[in-house]
């Protein structure tokens, strides 16, 4: 029987293992507040709401697979809706993202919601700027707004909200020693990834709510995984085509659990397509990252290496099909998980400033490879 979600598991295993020597992700706390911390960063904070908590005996089972139906697909494509009197657009770049002035996300009609879905996967991210009415809604409000893109992952061991599982708060605050340390065994904080694409419906839609962030810094780099696969040559594009990776959780399990810090969930494998096609444009796009992949299926372990660094590499360097997204507060951004890879980065005084923002994520369909897609069309 598999365990519910209120309660451990009876048959879970305990283990001592040694402390990390850094953290998995510089950008994310993963142990509890101490109380002298918290105390001192309550009265930093706008949003003590949001700080992150790690409830014990909590357990999350597998998603369930579900029939998914993109919100994108009912939008009007001249997006009357969403572009009301009063709201304009602006591009990051010339060919992705849209930073929108003049649009209140608590007021947009079920039509705008599916505009702005049709927007995200056209543009690959949306920042909207002036959302403190929205995000002083508080977090039910926000888990009701997500959940119209589609069912919302939950956490298996980052900080949440009290009650809301569904929330990856990120939180940073006087954290010198951490970083240092990071620095010691690191070169970079920088990690390429689509965010829980170890999923089987993995996120096509995320949002970020910033609470916080430095007037300088901190900012987050997108990657046009659609763009990098046309710059490839045929030849090699045919040759991915076919592959397969299977993404895994468990080396963030494995991390949580080395630091003694909560496991909410078991170990998560899901195969999915190299180059996935996005249901909404139809466009090919690389579905691989520096995070989750572990395995290439049909390629030994040193094509795997030779092919995969291949295309990080490129991806990493290829600043043409790159945008840097400058946080301001009270901030929202949505990006679409499917077409994009993107990271944080680690530049700023965390002594002067918190850099502070929470993440929900909504599922999408089961990754689409070009064979399957091919032979829908027929």
């Amino acid at each position: 029987m598999a365990p519910s979600r209120t309660e451990l598991p009876q048959d879970s295993v305990v283990f001592e293992a040694p402390q990390p020597k850094t953290s998995y992700d510089i950008n994310v706390p993963y142990h509890a507040l101490s109380e002298e911390y918290e105390r001192r960063i309550r009265g930093r904070t706008e949003f003590p709401e949001y700080l992150p908590v790690w409830e014990e005996g909590i357990w999350h089972d597998d998603f369930p697979e579900f029939e998914y139906h993109d919100p994108a697909l009912r939008a009007n494509k001249k997006m009357p809706n969403l572009f009301s009197p009063g709201v304009t657009a602006a591009p990051v770049t010339p060919r992705m993202g849209t930073i929108l002035s003049g649009v209140k996300m608590e007021t947009l009609s079920p039509e705008a919601k599916d505009e702005l879905a049709l927007l995200i996967c056209q543009r690959k991210f949306v920042v909207l700027r002036e959302q403190s009415d929205f995000l002083h809604k508080g977090p039910q409000y926000q888990v009701d707004f997500m959940s119209y893109f589609g069912k919302l992952s939950q956490q298996p061991v980052t900080g949440a909200i009290k009650g809301f599982p569904q929330f990856h708060v990120i939180h940073r605050d006087g954290n010198e020693e951490e970083i240092e340390n990071f620095f010691k065994h690191k070169m970079t904080t920088t990690i390429w990834h689509h965010d829980v694409s170890y999923e089987r419906q993995p996120p096509g839609y995320v949002m970020l709510g910033i609470l916080a962030c430095p007037d300088i810094g901190g900012d987050t780099i997108v990657a046009d995984m659609g763009m990098a696969y046309k710059r490839l040559s045929p030849i090699f594009q045919e040759m991915i085509n076919q592959l397969t990776a299977v993404h895994t959780s468990r080396n963030l399990i494995a991390h949580a659990r080395r630091a003694k810090g909560v496991v909410r969930a078991d170990p998560i494998d899901s195969t999915h397509p190299v180059v996935r096609v996005h249901p909404v444009t139809g466009e090919r796009a690389l579905f691989y990252n520096m995070e989750w992949p572990e395995e290439v299926i049909g390629l030994k372990d040193q094509e795997a290496d030779v092919v995969m660094k291949f295309l990080m590499d490129f991806v990493r360097n290829g600043h043409d099909f790159q945008a840097r997204v400058h946080w301001e507060k009270h901030s929202v951004v949505m990006f679409d998980n499917r077409t994009t890879l993107h990271t944080g980065t680690v530049d700023y005084d965390t002594s002067a400033q918190a850099r502070h923002l929470f993440r929900l994520c909504s599922m999408c369909e089961v990754p689409i490879s070009v064979a399957d897609y091919e032979a829908g069309k027929r």
